[in-house]
Protein backbone atom coordinates (compact mmCIF):
# COMPACT_ATOMS: atom_id res chain seq x y z
CA UNK A 1 0.00 0.00 0.00
CA UNK A 2 1.45 3.42 -0.92
CA UNK A 3 1.96 6.31 1.50
CA UNK A 4 -0.91 8.36 0.10
CA UNK A 5 -3.39 5.56 0.67
CA UNK A 6 -2.12 5.08 4.22
CA UNK A 7 -2.56 8.80 4.88
CA UNK A 8 -6.15 8.74 3.64
CA UNK A 9 -6.93 5.74 5.82
CA UNK A 10 -5.28 7.14 8.97
CA UNK A 11 -6.53 10.70 8.69
CA UNK A 12 -9.98 9.68 7.43
CA UNK A 13 -10.35 7.11 10.19
CA UNK A 14 -9.35 9.46 12.98
CA UNK A 15 -11.60 12.22 11.67
CA UNK A 16 -14.56 9.88 11.49
CA UNK A 17 -13.81 9.01 15.12
CA UNK A 18 -13.66 12.67 16.22
CA UNK A 19 -16.87 13.67 14.47
CA UNK A 20 -18.63 10.55 15.74
CA UNK A 21 -17.63 11.41 19.32
CA UNK A 22 -18.73 15.03 18.85
CA UNK A 23 -22.17 13.90 17.68
CA UNK A 24 -22.47 11.30 20.44
CA UNK A 25 -21.47 13.79 23.15
CA UNK A 26 -23.44 16.72 21.78
CA UNK A 27 -24.11 19.30 24.49
CA UNK A 28 -27.76 19.95 25.30
CA UNK A 29 -27.39 22.26 28.31
CA UNK A 30 -25.17 25.23 29.10
CA UNK A 31 -23.44 23.20 31.85
CA UNK A 32 -22.51 20.51 29.32
CA UNK A 33 -21.51 23.14 26.75
CA UNK A 34 -19.18 25.08 29.07
CA UNK A 35 -17.97 22.49 31.63
CA UNK A 36 -19.00 19.06 30.24
CA UNK A 37 -21.56 18.75 33.04
CA UNK A 38 -18.73 18.67 35.62
CA UNK A 39 -18.63 14.88 35.59
CA UNK A 40 -15.35 14.07 33.83
CA UNK A 41 -13.04 11.49 35.44
CA UNK A 42 -9.69 13.03 36.60
CA UNK A 43 -7.56 10.67 34.46
CA UNK A 44 -9.70 11.34 31.40
CA UNK A 45 -9.59 15.06 32.15
CA UNK A 46 -5.79 14.85 32.48
CA UNK A 47 -5.61 13.27 29.05
CA UNK A 48 -7.96 15.87 27.54
CA UNK A 49 -5.96 18.65 29.23
CA UNK A 50 -2.75 17.29 27.74
CA UNK A 51 -4.28 17.28 24.26
CA UNK A 52 -5.66 20.79 24.82
CA UNK A 53 -2.26 21.89 26.04
CA UNK A 54 -0.10 20.23 23.38
CA UNK A 55 -1.06 22.34 20.44
CA UNK A 56 0.34 22.52 16.94
CA UNK A 57 3.17 24.52 18.52
CA UNK A 58 4.13 21.56 20.70
CA UNK A 59 3.57 18.78 18.17
CA UNK A 60 4.55 20.39 14.87
CA UNK A 61 6.63 23.43 15.68
CA UNK A 62 8.61 22.79 18.88
CA UNK A 63 10.87 20.03 17.56
CA UNK A 64 11.37 22.01 14.34
CA UNK A 65 12.37 24.99 16.43
CA UNK A 66 14.80 22.89 18.47
CA UNK A 67 16.20 21.44 15.23
CA UNK A 68 17.23 24.91 14.03
CA UNK A 69 17.88 26.69 17.35
CA UNK A 70 19.49 23.79 19.20
CA UNK A 71 20.21 24.71 22.81
CA UNK A 72 18.27 27.99 22.56
CA UNK A 73 15.12 26.08 21.63
CA UNK A 74 15.07 24.55 25.10
CA UNK A 75 13.62 27.82 26.39
CA UNK A 76 10.23 26.73 25.02
CA UNK A 77 10.43 23.41 26.85
CA UNK A 78 11.36 25.10 30.13
CA UNK A 79 8.75 27.85 29.83
CA UNK A 80 5.80 25.72 28.85
CA UNK A 81 6.53 22.91 31.31
CA UNK A 82 7.28 25.26 34.20
CA UNK A 83 4.13 27.20 33.44
CA UNK A 84 2.00 24.11 33.63
CA UNK A 85 3.37 23.26 37.07
CA UNK A 86 2.71 26.86 38.14
CA UNK A 87 -0.87 26.63 36.95
CA UNK A 88 -1.47 23.24 38.57
CA UNK A 89 -0.11 24.33 41.95
CA UNK A 90 -1.13 27.98 42.24
CA UNK A 91 -4.27 28.50 40.22
CA UNK A 92 -6.30 25.50 39.11
CA UNK A 93 -7.52 24.10 42.48
CA UNK A 94 -8.51 27.54 43.80
CA UNK A 95 -10.32 28.55 40.63
CA UNK A 96 -12.16 25.22 40.64
CA UNK A 97 -13.26 25.82 44.22
CA UNK A 98 -14.65 29.16 43.17
CA UNK A 99 -16.96 27.15 40.92
CA UNK A 100 -17.52 29.38 37.90
CA UNK A 101 -17.86 28.58 34.23
CA UNK A 102 -15.16 30.89 32.83
CA UNK A 103 -12.11 32.93 33.83
CA UNK A 104 -13.85 36.31 33.15
CA UNK A 105 -16.72 35.14 35.36
CA UNK A 106 -14.26 34.49 38.19
CA UNK A 107 -12.68 37.92 37.72
CA UNK A 108 -16.07 39.64 37.56
CA UNK A 109 -17.27 38.01 40.80
CA UNK A 110 -13.97 38.23 42.69
CA UNK A 111 -13.60 41.91 41.87
CA UNK A 112 -17.37 42.56 42.23
CA UNK A 113 -17.36 44.47 38.96
CA UNK A 114 -18.94 44.00 35.55
CA UNK A 115 -16.30 46.34 34.14
CA UNK A 116 -13.54 44.00 35.37
CA UNK A 117 -15.38 41.11 33.72
CA UNK A 118 -15.63 42.97 30.40
CA UNK A 119 -11.91 43.89 30.49
CA UNK A 120 -11.09 40.23 31.24
CA UNK A 121 -13.17 39.20 28.21
CA UNK A 122 -11.21 41.63 26.01
CA UNK A 123 -7.91 40.21 27.33
CA UNK A 124 -9.13 36.67 26.69
CA UNK A 125 -10.28 37.45 23.15
CA UNK A 126 -7.01 39.16 22.18
CA UNK A 127 -4.91 36.35 23.61
CA UNK A 128 -7.05 33.49 22.28
CA UNK A 129 -7.33 34.92 18.76
CA UNK A 130 -3.54 35.33 18.61
CA UNK A 131 -3.09 31.78 19.88
CA UNK A 132 -5.55 30.26 17.45
CA UNK A 133 -3.70 31.78 14.47
CA UNK A 134 -0.83 29.39 15.18
CA UNK A 135 -3.20 26.43 15.48
CA UNK A 136 -4.98 27.16 12.22
CA UNK A 137 -1.63 27.52 10.48
CA UNK A 138 -0.54 24.16 11.91
CA UNK A 139 -3.75 22.55 10.67
CA UNK A 140 -3.25 24.18 7.27
CA UNK A 141 0.30 22.79 7.00
CA UNK A 142 -0.80 19.28 7.92
CA UNK A 143 -3.77 19.31 5.53
CA UNK A 144 -1.68 20.80 2.72
CA UNK A 145 0.84 18.00 3.09
CA UNK A 146 -1.47 15.05 3.21
CA UNK A 147 -3.82 16.33 0.50
CA UNK A 148 -0.87 17.70 -1.53
CA UNK A 149 -2.48 21.12 -1.94
CA UNK A 150 -1.22 24.64 -1.22
CA UNK A 151 -1.34 25.86 2.36
CA UNK A 152 -4.31 28.20 1.77
CA UNK A 153 -6.52 25.32 0.65
CA UNK A 154 -5.27 23.22 3.57
CA UNK A 155 -6.18 25.98 5.98
CA UNK A 156 -9.74 26.32 4.61
CA UNK A 157 -10.25 22.57 5.04
CA UNK A 158 -8.98 22.83 8.63
CA UNK A 159 -11.46 25.62 9.36
CA UNK A 160 -14.35 23.49 8.13
CA UNK A 161 -13.30 20.50 10.22
CA UNK A 162 -12.93 22.47 13.45
CA UNK A 163 -16.28 24.12 12.81
CA UNK A 164 -18.03 20.75 12.50
CA UNK A 165 -17.07 19.15 15.77
CA UNK A 166 -16.31 22.14 18.02
CA UNK A 167 -19.56 23.98 17.25
CA UNK A 168 -21.69 20.88 17.69
CA UNK A 169 -20.13 19.37 20.77
CA UNK A 170 -19.20 22.23 23.10
CA UNK A 171 -16.99 21.32 26.08
CA UNK A 172 -18.61 17.90 26.51
CA UNK A 173 -17.89 16.86 22.93
CA UNK A 174 -14.48 18.53 22.90
CA UNK A 175 -13.42 16.75 26.11
CA UNK A 176 -14.09 13.27 24.77
CA UNK A 177 -12.72 14.18 21.34
CA UNK A 178 -9.52 15.44 22.95
CA UNK A 179 -9.06 12.15 24.82
CA UNK A 180 -9.08 10.33 21.46
CA UNK A 181 -6.81 13.00 19.98
CA UNK A 182 -4.29 12.59 22.80
CA UNK A 183 -4.00 8.86 22.08
CA UNK A 184 -3.53 9.57 18.38
CA UNK A 185 -0.98 12.36 18.78
CA UNK A 186 1.18 10.65 21.41
CA UNK A 187 1.44 7.49 19.27
CA UNK A 188 2.12 9.63 16.22
CA UNK A 189 4.93 11.46 18.00
CA UNK A 190 6.66 8.59 19.78
CA UNK A 191 6.42 5.75 17.22
CA UNK A 192 8.53 7.48 14.51
CA UNK A 193 10.90 8.78 17.18
CA UNK A 194 11.47 5.18 18.34
CA UNK A 195 12.06 4.00 14.76
CA UNK A 196 14.51 6.81 13.99
CA UNK A 197 16.37 6.41 17.29
CA UNK A 198 16.85 2.70 16.62
CA UNK A 199 17.93 3.46 13.06
CA UNK A 200 20.60 5.97 14.15
CA UNK A 201 21.75 4.73 17.54
CA UNK A 202 20.27 1.28 18.13
CA UNK A 203 18.34 2.55 21.16
CA UNK A 204 14.53 2.22 21.20
CA UNK A 205 14.11 5.01 23.75
CA UNK A 206 14.65 8.34 21.93
CA UNK A 207 15.60 10.16 25.13
CA UNK A 208 18.48 7.68 25.55
CA UNK A 209 19.31 7.70 21.85
CA UNK A 210 19.87 11.45 21.95
CA UNK A 211 22.88 10.95 24.21
CA UNK A 212 24.11 7.72 22.59
CA UNK A 213 26.72 6.87 19.97
CA UNK A 214 25.87 6.46 16.30
CA UNK A 215 25.51 2.95 14.91
CA UNK A 216 28.73 1.82 13.18
CA UNK A 217 30.61 5.00 14.09
CA UNK A 218 33.27 3.58 16.43
CA UNK A 219 32.04 5.52 19.43
CA UNK A 220 31.07 8.87 17.87
CA UNK A 221 28.14 10.39 19.71
CA UNK A 222 25.08 11.62 17.78
CA UNK A 223 25.32 15.15 19.21
CA UNK A 224 29.09 15.23 18.64
CA UNK A 225 28.64 14.36 14.97
CA UNK A 226 25.74 16.82 14.60
CA UNK A 227 27.82 19.66 16.09
CA UNK A 228 30.63 18.84 13.66
CA UNK A 229 28.33 18.81 10.60
CA UNK A 230 26.71 22.14 11.53
CA UNK A 231 30.04 23.89 12.13
CA UNK A 232 31.42 22.56 8.84
CA UNK A 233 28.43 24.18 7.09
CA UNK A 234 28.86 27.54 8.81
CA UNK A 235 26.16 27.14 11.49
CA UNK A 236 26.48 27.32 15.26
CA UNK A 237 26.92 24.08 17.19
CA UNK A 238 23.63 22.39 18.11
CA UNK A 239 24.60 21.94 21.75
CA UNK A 240 25.87 25.49 22.32
CA UNK A 241 23.69 27.52 19.94
CA UNK A 242 23.05 30.74 21.86
CA UNK A 243 21.11 32.67 19.24
CA UNK A 244 19.15 34.38 22.04
CA UNK A 245 20.91 36.55 24.61
CA UNK A 246 20.73 35.42 28.24
CA UNK A 247 18.53 38.45 28.97
CA UNK A 248 16.02 37.52 26.26
CA UNK A 249 16.11 33.84 27.22
CA UNK A 250 15.11 34.83 30.75
CA UNK A 251 12.31 37.14 29.58
CA UNK A 252 10.99 34.61 27.08
CA UNK A 253 11.08 31.75 29.61
CA UNK A 254 9.20 33.85 32.16
CA UNK A 255 6.65 35.03 29.59
CA UNK A 256 6.01 31.45 28.45
CA UNK A 257 5.80 30.25 32.04
CA UNK A 258 3.40 32.78 33.52
CA UNK A 259 1.55 33.07 30.23
CA UNK A 260 0.94 29.33 30.34
CA UNK A 261 -0.42 29.64 33.87
CA UNK A 262 -2.88 32.27 32.68
CA UNK A 263 -4.29 30.43 29.66
CA UNK A 264 -8.08 30.54 30.06
CA UNK A 265 -8.83 27.66 27.71
CA UNK A 266 -6.64 25.32 29.81
CA UNK A 267 -7.78 26.68 33.18
CA UNK A 268 -11.40 26.01 32.26
CA UNK A 269 -10.57 22.32 31.87
CA UNK A 270 -10.23 22.10 35.66
CA UNK A 271 -13.84 23.23 35.97
CA UNK A 272 -15.06 20.01 34.31
CA UNK A 273 -14.30 17.59 37.18
CA UNK A 274 -16.71 16.91 40.06
CA UNK A 275 -14.55 18.13 42.98
CA UNK A 276 -11.56 20.34 43.78
CA UNK A 277 -9.62 17.21 44.79
CA UNK A 278 -10.24 15.87 41.28
CA UNK A 279 -8.84 19.09 39.80
CA UNK A 280 -5.54 18.41 41.58
CA UNK A 281 -5.51 14.78 40.42
CA UNK A 282 -6.23 15.69 36.80
CA UNK A 283 -3.43 18.30 36.92
CA UNK A 284 -0.98 15.58 37.98
CA UNK A 285 -2.16 13.15 35.31
CA UNK A 286 -1.95 15.85 32.63
CA UNK A 287 1.68 16.52 33.60
CA UNK A 288 2.52 12.82 33.15
CA UNK A 289 0.86 12.74 29.72
CA UNK A 290 2.55 15.98 28.64
CA UNK A 291 5.98 14.82 29.81
CA UNK A 292 5.93 11.87 27.39
CA UNK A 293 5.95 14.24 24.41
CA UNK A 294 8.06 17.02 25.89
CA UNK A 295 10.95 14.74 26.85
CA UNK A 296 10.88 13.22 23.35
CA UNK A 297 10.95 16.56 21.48
CA UNK A 298 14.72 17.30 21.84
CA UNK A 299 15.56 13.89 20.35
CA UNK A 300 13.10 14.42 17.49
CA UNK A 301 14.57 17.85 16.72
CA UNK A 302 18.20 16.71 16.80
CA UNK A 303 17.59 13.57 14.74
CA UNK A 304 15.49 15.48 12.19
CA UNK A 305 18.19 18.06 11.42
CA UNK A 306 20.87 15.32 11.41
CA UNK A 307 18.94 13.31 8.81
CA UNK A 308 18.13 16.42 6.76
CA UNK A 309 21.78 17.46 6.51
CA UNK A 310 22.84 13.95 5.58
CA UNK A 311 20.18 13.88 2.87
CA UNK A 312 21.35 17.14 1.30
CA UNK A 313 25.03 16.43 1.97
CA UNK A 314 25.50 12.68 1.39
CA UNK A 315 29.21 13.03 0.58
CA UNK A 316 32.16 14.89 2.01
CA UNK A 317 31.54 18.61 2.51
CA UNK A 318 33.28 20.76 -0.12
CA UNK A 319 33.92 17.98 -2.65
CA UNK A 320 32.57 18.23 -6.20
CA UNK A 321 30.21 15.26 -5.78
CA UNK A 322 29.44 15.68 -2.07
CA UNK A 323 26.01 17.27 -2.49
CA UNK A 324 22.62 15.85 -3.49
CA UNK A 325 21.93 15.94 -7.25
CA UNK A 326 18.90 18.21 -7.61
CA UNK A 327 17.14 16.00 -10.14
CA UNK A 328 17.58 12.99 -7.84
CA UNK A 329 16.01 14.65 -4.81
CA UNK A 330 13.67 12.30 -2.89
CA UNK A 331 9.91 12.30 -3.37
CA UNK A 332 9.20 13.88 0.00
CA UNK A 333 11.03 17.04 -1.10
CA UNK A 334 8.93 17.28 -4.25
CA UNK A 335 5.74 16.78 -2.22
CA UNK A 336 6.59 19.57 0.19
CA UNK A 337 7.56 21.86 -2.70
CA UNK A 338 3.91 21.67 -3.82
CA UNK A 339 2.84 23.24 -0.50
CA UNK A 340 5.16 26.23 -0.95
CA UNK A 341 6.86 25.51 2.39
CA UNK A 342 10.04 24.10 0.79
CA UNK A 343 11.82 25.56 -2.24
CA UNK A 344 15.20 25.28 -3.98
CA UNK A 345 17.19 27.47 -6.34
CA UNK A 346 20.29 26.16 -8.11
CA UNK A 347 22.22 29.42 -7.75
CA UNK A 348 25.58 28.21 -9.07
CA UNK A 349 24.02 26.04 -11.79
CA UNK A 350 25.95 22.89 -10.90
CA UNK A 351 22.81 20.74 -10.69
CA UNK A 352 23.50 19.91 -7.05
CA UNK A 353 21.95 21.18 -3.83
CA UNK A 354 23.98 23.18 -1.32
CA UNK A 355 22.62 23.94 2.16
CA UNK A 356 24.78 26.07 4.43
CA UNK A 357 24.73 29.29 6.47
CA UNK A 358 25.23 31.96 3.82
CA UNK A 359 24.54 34.66 6.45
CA UNK A 360 27.77 33.83 8.26
CA UNK A 361 30.50 36.23 7.02
CA UNK A 362 33.22 34.01 8.53
CA UNK A 363 32.12 31.16 6.25
CA UNK A 364 31.99 33.22 3.02
CA UNK A 365 35.59 32.49 1.99
CA UNK A 366 35.11 28.76 2.56
CA UNK A 367 31.91 28.78 0.48
CA UNK A 368 33.74 30.59 -2.34
CA UNK A 369 36.47 27.97 -2.27
CA UNK A 370 33.84 25.22 -2.59
CA UNK A 371 32.23 27.06 -5.53
CA UNK A 372 28.99 27.70 -3.65
CA UNK A 373 26.99 30.84 -4.51
CA UNK A 374 24.56 30.90 -1.59
CA UNK A 375 22.34 28.40 0.20
CA UNK A 376 20.11 26.78 -2.38
CA UNK A 377 17.44 25.75 0.10
CA UNK A 378 15.73 29.13 -0.26
CA UNK A 379 12.58 28.18 1.67
CA UNK A 380 12.59 25.72 4.56
CA UNK A 381 9.67 26.27 6.93
CA UNK A 382 10.58 25.09 10.42
CA UNK A 383 7.03 23.89 10.95
CA UNK A 384 7.41 21.06 8.41
CA UNK A 385 10.25 19.27 10.20
CA UNK A 386 8.20 16.94 12.40
CA UNK A 387 5.79 16.02 9.61
CA UNK A 388 8.65 15.46 7.17
CA UNK A 389 10.87 13.68 9.70
CA UNK A 390 9.69 10.08 9.02
CA UNK A 391 9.89 10.69 5.27
CA UNK A 392 13.44 12.03 5.56
CA UNK A 393 14.38 8.92 7.53
CA UNK A 394 12.75 6.68 4.93
CA UNK A 395 10.24 5.10 7.35
CA UNK A 396 7.26 3.01 6.13
CA UNK A 397 4.15 4.72 4.72
CA UNK A 398 1.93 3.88 7.69
CA UNK A 399 4.33 5.72 10.06
CA UNK A 400 4.25 8.80 7.80
CA UNK A 401 0.45 8.61 7.78
CA UNK A 402 0.36 8.28 11.57
CA UNK A 403 2.36 11.51 11.95
CA UNK A 404 0.00 13.37 9.59
CA UNK A 405 -2.97 12.21 11.69
CA UNK A 406 -1.16 13.22 14.90
CA UNK A 407 -0.30 16.68 13.61
CA UNK A 408 -3.91 17.30 12.72
CA UNK A 409 -5.07 15.98 16.10
CA UNK A 410 -2.73 18.37 17.93
CA UNK A 411 -3.71 21.43 15.91
CA UNK A 412 -7.43 20.76 15.97
CA UNK A 413 -7.68 19.82 19.66
CA UNK A 414 -6.19 23.11 20.84
CA UNK A 415 -8.02 25.13 18.22
CA UNK A 416 -11.28 23.66 19.49
CA UNK A 417 -10.43 24.51 23.10
CA UNK A 418 -9.52 28.07 22.20
CA UNK A 419 -12.61 28.58 20.12
CA UNK A 420 -14.75 27.34 22.99
CA UNK A 421 -13.06 29.84 25.32
CA UNK A 422 -13.79 32.61 22.81
CA UNK A 423 -17.42 31.62 22.36
CA UNK A 424 -17.89 31.30 26.14
CA UNK A 425 -16.46 34.76 26.70
CA UNK A 426 -18.85 36.32 24.19
CA UNK A 427 -22.06 34.39 24.88
CA UNK A 428 -21.75 33.71 28.62
CA UNK A 429 -19.71 36.64 29.90
CA UNK A 430 -20.73 39.46 27.61
CA UNK A 431 -24.28 38.60 26.52
CA UNK A 432 -25.75 36.70 29.46
CA UNK A 433 -23.45 38.17 32.08
CA UNK A 434 -23.64 41.84 31.13
CA UNK A 435 -25.74 42.99 28.20
CA UNK A 436 -28.64 40.48 27.85
CA UNK A 437 -29.09 38.90 31.27
CA UNK A 438 -32.57 37.57 30.57
CA UNK A 439 -31.77 35.37 27.58
CA UNK A 440 -32.64 31.66 27.73
CA UNK A 441 -30.11 28.83 27.79
CA UNK A 442 -31.08 27.97 24.21
CA UNK A 443 -30.39 31.51 23.00
CA UNK A 444 -27.10 31.56 24.90
CA UNK A 445 -26.03 28.30 23.28
CA UNK A 446 -26.93 29.63 19.84
CA UNK A 447 -24.98 32.84 20.50
CA UNK A 448 -21.97 30.76 21.61
CA UNK A 449 -22.05 28.72 18.41
CA UNK A 450 -22.38 31.83 16.22
CA UNK A 451 -19.47 33.45 18.10
CA UNK A 452 -17.37 30.33 17.54
CA UNK A 453 -18.12 30.35 13.82
CA UNK A 454 -17.12 34.03 13.63
CA UNK A 455 -13.89 33.32 15.51
CA UNK A 456 -13.03 30.51 13.06
CA UNK A 457 -13.39 32.94 10.14
CA UNK A 458 -11.13 35.53 11.79
CA UNK A 459 -8.56 32.90 12.79
CA UNK A 460 -8.56 31.46 9.28
CA UNK A 461 -7.97 34.87 7.73
CA UNK A 462 -5.09 35.65 10.10
CA UNK A 463 -3.71 32.12 9.63
CA UNK A 464 -3.16 32.90 5.94
CA UNK A 465 -0.79 35.72 6.88
CA UNK A 466 0.67 34.73 10.29
CA UNK A 467 3.18 37.00 12.02
CA UNK A 468 5.61 34.08 12.36
CA UNK A 469 5.90 30.29 12.49
CA UNK A 470 3.50 28.43 14.77
CA UNK A 471 5.61 28.37 17.96
CA UNK A 472 6.54 32.04 17.53
CA UNK A 473 2.88 33.10 17.22
CA UNK A 474 2.00 31.01 20.25
CA UNK A 475 4.81 32.70 22.20
CA UNK A 476 3.20 36.07 21.41
CA UNK A 477 -0.15 34.79 22.68
CA UNK A 478 1.48 33.55 25.88
CA UNK A 479 3.06 36.97 26.38
CA UNK A 480 -0.38 38.56 26.14
CA UNK A 481 -1.81 36.08 28.67
CA UNK A 482 1.17 36.69 30.97
CA UNK A 483 0.76 40.46 30.91
CA UNK A 484 -3.02 40.62 31.20
CA UNK A 485 -4.64 37.68 33.02
CA UNK A 486 -1.95 35.98 35.12
CA UNK A 487 -1.30 38.89 37.55
CA UNK A 488 -4.99 39.51 38.20
CA UNK A 489 -5.64 35.79 38.79
CA UNK A 490 -2.76 35.57 41.27
CA UNK A 491 -3.75 38.74 43.09
CA UNK A 492 -7.40 37.69 43.06
CA UNK A 493 -6.56 34.46 44.89
CA UNK A 494 -3.73 35.52 47.19
CA UNK A 495 -4.41 39.18 48.04
CA UNK A 496 -7.41 40.17 50.12
CA UNK A 497 -6.46 43.83 49.61
CA UNK A 498 -6.68 43.79 45.79
CA UNK A 499 -9.77 45.69 44.68
CA UNK A 500 -11.61 46.20 41.41
CA UNK A 501 -9.89 49.49 40.55
CA UNK A 502 -6.45 47.90 40.85
CA UNK A 503 -7.45 44.82 38.85
CA UNK A 504 -8.93 46.84 35.98
CA UNK A 505 -6.00 49.27 35.82
CA UNK A 506 -3.49 46.40 35.95
CA UNK A 507 -5.14 44.39 33.17
CA UNK A 508 -5.43 47.40 30.87
CA UNK A 509 -1.81 48.41 31.49
CA UNK A 510 -0.40 44.94 30.89
CA UNK A 511 -2.50 44.24 27.79
CA UNK A 512 -2.03 47.58 26.03
CA UNK A 513 1.71 47.87 26.70
CA UNK A 514 2.41 44.35 25.44
CA UNK A 515 0.06 44.58 22.47
CA UNK A 516 1.53 47.88 21.27
CA UNK A 517 5.07 46.56 21.63
CA UNK A 518 4.21 43.46 19.58
CA UNK A 519 2.41 45.48 16.88
CA UNK A 520 5.44 47.78 16.48
CA UNK A 521 7.50 44.82 15.25
CA UNK A 522 4.90 42.40 13.84
CA UNK A 523 2.56 44.92 12.18
CA UNK A 524 -0.64 46.55 13.45
CA UNK A 525 -3.21 43.78 13.97
CA UNK A 526 -0.63 41.53 12.27
CA UNK A 527 -1.37 43.05 8.87
CA UNK A 528 1.71 42.49 6.67
CA UNK A 529 3.68 45.64 5.82
CA UNK A 530 2.51 47.73 8.79
CA UNK A 531 5.42 47.04 11.16
CA UNK A 532 7.11 50.27 12.28
CA UNK A 533 10.41 48.86 13.56
CA UNK A 534 12.68 46.06 12.28
CA UNK A 535 12.04 42.78 14.09
CA UNK A 536 15.65 41.98 15.00
CA UNK A 537 18.11 42.78 17.77
CA UNK A 538 19.01 46.11 16.16
CA UNK A 539 15.39 47.32 16.23
CA UNK A 540 14.19 45.94 19.59
CA UNK A 541 13.72 48.58 22.29
CA UNK A 542 16.16 47.99 25.16
CA UNK A 543 17.12 44.76 23.34
CA UNK A 544 13.84 43.04 24.31
CA UNK A 545 12.39 40.61 21.76
CA UNK A 546 8.59 40.90 21.22
CA UNK A 547 8.12 37.26 22.29
CA UNK A 548 9.56 38.04 25.73
CA UNK A 549 7.89 41.39 26.35
CA UNK A 550 4.99 39.71 28.16
CA UNK A 551 7.23 39.50 31.24
CA UNK A 552 7.66 43.28 31.23
CA UNK A 553 3.91 43.72 30.70
CA UNK A 554 3.21 41.42 33.66
CA UNK A 555 5.55 43.42 35.92
CA UNK A 556 3.81 46.65 34.85
CA UNK A 557 0.46 44.98 35.51
CA UNK A 558 1.49 43.97 39.06
CA UNK A 559 2.94 47.40 39.87
CA UNK A 560 -0.06 49.38 38.61
CA UNK A 561 -2.61 47.00 40.18
CA UNK A 562 -0.99 47.11 43.62
CA UNK A 563 -0.40 50.89 43.50
CA UNK A 564 -3.97 51.70 42.45
CA UNK A 565 -5.49 49.34 45.02
CA UNK A 566 -3.45 50.97 47.79
CA UNK A 567 -4.82 54.44 47.08
CA UNK A 568 -8.46 53.34 46.66
CA UNK A 569 -11.00 51.76 48.99
CA UNK A 570 -10.41 48.11 50.05
CA UNK A 571 -12.78 45.37 48.82
CA UNK A 572 -15.99 44.75 50.79
CA UNK A 573 -15.63 42.52 53.86
CA UNK A 574 -17.55 39.62 52.26
CA UNK A 575 -15.15 39.60 49.30
CA UNK A 576 -12.14 39.50 51.61
CA UNK A 577 -13.74 36.62 53.50
CA UNK A 578 -14.44 34.85 50.18
CA UNK A 579 -10.74 35.09 49.25
CA UNK A 580 -9.77 33.60 52.61
CA UNK A 581 -12.25 30.74 52.17
CA UNK A 582 -11.08 29.89 48.63
CA UNK A 583 -7.52 29.34 49.86
CA UNK A 584 -8.53 26.97 52.69
CA UNK A 585 -8.24 23.32 51.64
CA UNK A 586 -10.90 22.20 54.12
CA UNK A 587 -14.29 21.87 52.54
CA UNK A 588 -12.70 21.71 49.14
CA UNK A 589 -14.83 18.69 48.21
CA UNK A 590 -17.86 20.87 47.87
CA UNK A 591 -17.15 23.30 45.10
CA UNK A 592 -19.47 26.24 45.12
CA UNK A 593 -22.20 26.06 42.57
CA UNK A 594 -22.63 28.32 39.65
Amino acid sequence: MDTKTWIYIMVGGTFALYIGIALWARASTTSEYYTAGRGVNPIANGMATAADWMSAASFISMAGLIAFLGYSGSVYLMGWTGGYVLMALLLAPYLRKFGKFTVPEFIGDRFYSQTARIVAVICLLVMSLTYVIGQMRGAGIAFSRFLEVDISTGLFIGMGTVFTYAVLGGMKGITYTQIAQYVVLIFAYTVPAIFISMQLTGWAVPQVGLGATLEGSNGVYLLQKLDSLLVDLGFLEFTTNNSLSMFNMFLLTMALMIGTAGLPHVIVRFFTVPKVRDARKSAGWALVFIAILYTTAPAVGAMAIYNLINTVQPGEIGTADGNLVLDDRPGWMQTWEQTGLLAFDDKNGDGRLQYYNDKNPDFAATADRYGWAGSEVVTLDRDIMVLANPEIAGLPGWVIALVAAGGLAAALSTAAGLLLAISSAISHDLLKGVFMKGISDKTELMAGRIAMAGAILVAGYLGLNPPGFAAEVVALAFGLAASSLFPVLMLGIFSTRMNKQGAIAGMLTGLTSTLIYIFLFKGWFFVPGTAMLPDNASGWLFGIAPQGFGTVGAVLNFIVAVAVSRVTAPPPAEIQQLVEDVRVPRGAGGASSH
